[in-house]
């Protein structure tokens, strides 16, 4: 079983998607890695498809016409079949102690069967220029419980729901983003 599928949506990414992807890899057969080509000109299919050869039952690489970081997502969840769902941009890598506990909870979730719709995870903000990196942390606003989007959710909590920290249940999910909706 796939536990997460990880969308990689890539538009002339070839300088470097493959931190990206080999960040993802550690997740070894629990994961799934759907490496979207979102009509490159340069040699990102090349480096997806390398690495769907080289790894067959972890890597899909799927090419599309361009059609903006949104439709690029819709594909990646169209082509996942893991229990849960998340994006990781190209330019973008994955901490492997924290991928890993991530799927450890999500494991305990199959598991136990309990009606789970998203995990939130924390995630460092690194732009290129920047002299320090930004953690972003949502410890202080969300404790560490289980959220179903079906329950009522306390009106006074505002909460921004951002691609970057969210893994998202697969089967629950009834999700299609606008084609060219804009990620920060």
């Amino acid at each position: 079983m796939k536990y997460i599928s990880f969308a990689i949506p890539c538009y002339n990414s070839e300088a470097y998607m493959e931190k990206a992807i080999n960040s993802i890899l550690v997740g070894g057969e629990d994961v799934e890695i759907i490496v979207v080509n979102d009509g490159s000109k340069d040699g990102t299919q090349e480096i997806a498809e390398r690495y769907q050869e080289k790894y067959p039952t972890i890597v899909k690489a799927v090419a599309k016409p361009n059609g903006g970081h949104g439709d690029a997502v819709n594909c990646g969840l169209a082509h996942a079949t893991g229990k849960y769902f998340k994006v990781v941009d190209s330019d973008d890598w994955v901490d492997e102690e924290a991928l890993l506990k991530i799927l450890d909870t999500i494991k305990g979730f199959v598991k136990d069967e309990p009606e789970v719709d998203m995990v939130i995870a924390n995630y460092v903000y690194e732009k290129v220029g920047m002299t320090h990196k930004k953690v972003i942390r949502y410890d202080n606003v969300l404790p560490e419980i289980v959220h179903n989007l079906n329950r009522e959710v306390n009106p006074l909590l505002p909460i921004f729901l951002h691609l970057h920290y969210l893994v998202l249940q697969n089967t629950s999910l009834q999700l299609l983003l606008p084609m060219h909706v804009f990620v920060s």
